[in-house]
């Protein structure tokens, strides 16, 4: 490890823009996508902003550590799938499912009710053809000027990002559970 001079200056100088809602977009195959959004949700609700999140690959009944915290706070979240594909027990269903959600989440975002939107696990129905590629652009371009949106997943496409504003890589450098140890329910869950 090498030391550092704390910085004695700010490094950058405060942006003269206006601001307005951004196109968020966490990718990568690193751990940390999800948690990410959840955190921004998070600030946006602390703040007293509306925010709504939709996870495309969980089931409506999921009661995973974000959703028993979410659901204590008053933080809206829903699941819209019927788990990831290995589990489906048929892929047109999971497919529907996806649209149906869509369309949801969708009038979500272009109706201006809420600060900020997530959609979280989306690129998966979009890089299996489940949902198109070319509405969801159309949708995060036209949404109301101060909304937010926040997608995650790996492999997102190269459209939506062009698109963004900001976009983060999570990069696995180590992970426990290619050394043998399983997910653990409150860190993986």
């Amino acid at each position: 490890m090498q030391i550092e001079t704390p910085p004695s200056k700010k490094p950058y100088e405060k942006p003269e823009g206006e601001r307005r809602g951004l196109v968020i977009v966490n990718t990568g195959d690193g751990k940390g996508k999800s948690t990410a959004a959840f955190g921004l949700a998070l600030r946006a609700h602390g703040r007293g902003k509306a925010v709504k999140i939709y996870q495309f690959m969980k089931v409506p009944t999921a009661r995973f550590g974000e959703h028993r915290m979410f659901e204590q706070l008053g933080l809206p979240i829903e699941g819209l799938g019927d788990g990831f594909s290995w589990k489906s027990q048929d892929l047109e269903h999971s497919a529907q499912l996806a649209r149906d959600g869509w369309e949801r989440a969708k009038a979500s975002i272009l109706g201006g009710e809420y600060f900020m939107v997530t959609l979280d696990e989306v690129t998966y129905p979009l890089i299996y053809g489940w949902l198109p590629l070319e509405d969801v652009l159309q949708t995060l371009r036209n949404r109301p000027k101060d909304t937010h949106v926040v997608l995650t997943g790996r492999r997102c496409p190269p459209e939506i990002i062009a698109l963004a504003d900001t976009v983060t890589e999570m990069t696995k450098i180590k992970h426990a559970f290619n050394a043998g140890v399983p997910a653990q329910r409150g860190i993986e869950d």
